[in-house]
């Protein structure tokens, strides 16, 4: 397997080779550019070699925001995460960069622990990402014939090989795969399972997420909960339905970026679907429904 390969953007030496020391002692394939310029000449020339970008928010010339809106205006790097590394922690300037697809924070200076939770944690979901995409392209055109069904899931394993079939029903399936997936996860892990928003966290911090998952899995408890999906066709909208058994949640906090969960390891699931995946999602109830669509 290739090396994960983080591309770090600082016109600060010290601070830049302080990064670059840290991520590849842990492995990481690290590059460095020293301006806005550098790495945009990086990035065009070779956007599909870099797995993460660590771009510095304030720099003479072509900024971190422009460097920004240049990759997310690229459909093949649409997905890469930029992690914007900012002595500015202002809500103002947090929801510019959120705004502009920055879904990863530092705020400087930051300790090298907290640096490589945020990057594990943005290559993680991109690595994710790209092995939902080649799982689609390996399911059959024949579900894009569905006009309605029903699947019941359980495990996180159940959800991402259902969330890659229902996808190719959509016209773009690497559009909705990430989304639909996020979804359904969220159904199992803080529905059923009953995992909160902190707990989830020092989980992730401690590398026992996946655990802490399969041992609720075994529970009486939680065991025999199961997700619901429906999809069907109506009116030109292809509509995902999905329904846990768990108590519900506050929703309607997580349906944007809020500044003040930036600097988390997790919690851009729902935003993230849409505001890329789906042209609608919306809750209902006490939050244990959820209905996202794409039109057809």
């Amino acid at each position: 397997m290739a090396q994960t390969c983080v591309l770090v953007v600082d016109d600060e030496p010290i601070g830049r080779e302080m990064m670059a020391e840290n991520l590849s002692v842990e492995g990481y394939l690290v590059v460095e550019a020293a301006s806005g310029e550098a790495a945009w000449a990086l990035i065009d020339a070779t956007p599909e070699r870099f797995d993460a970008i660590l771009l510095d928010r304030l720099m003479p010339g072509i900024d971190g925001i422009e460097i920004l809106r240049r990759v997310k205006s690229r459909p093949d790097m649409m997905w890469v995460p930029v992690i914007m590394q900012t002595g500015m922690a202002a809500e103002s300037e947090v929801l510019e960069g959120l705004r502009a697809g920055a879904y990863y924070y530092l705020t400087k200076p930051f300790a090298a622990e907290t640096l490589l939770a945020i990057v594990a944690a943005a290559t993680h979901d991109y690595q994710g990402h790209k092995a939902l995409e080649d799982a689609v392209t390996r399911q059959s055109d024949i579900i894009g014939c569905l006009a309605e069904a029903r699947f019941y899931f359980r495990t996180p394993l159940e959800a991402r090989d259902l969330a890659t079939l229902l996808a190719n029903a959509a016209p773009d399936p690497n559009r909705v795969v990430l989304g639909l997936s996020e979804l359904m996860l969220n159904a199992i892990e803080h529905g059923n399972l009953a995992i909160g928003y902190a707990q989830k966290s020092v989980l992730i911090e401690a590398g026992e997420l996946e655990r802490e998952v399969e041992r609720r899995l075994a529970e009486t408890e939680f065991g025999a909960r199961r997700a619901e999906l429906l999809i069907r066709r109506v009116d030109g909208e292809l509509i995902f339905n999905i329904r846990d058994q768990g108590n519900g949640f506050n929703w309607s906090d997580y349906l944007v970026m809020l500044p003040e969960r930036a600097f988390d390891t997790h919690g851009r699931g729902i935003a993230m679907s849409r505001l890329v995946s789906f042209d609608r999602v919306e809750y209902r109830g006490c939050g244990n429904e959820v209905e996202a669509a794409i039109k057809l």
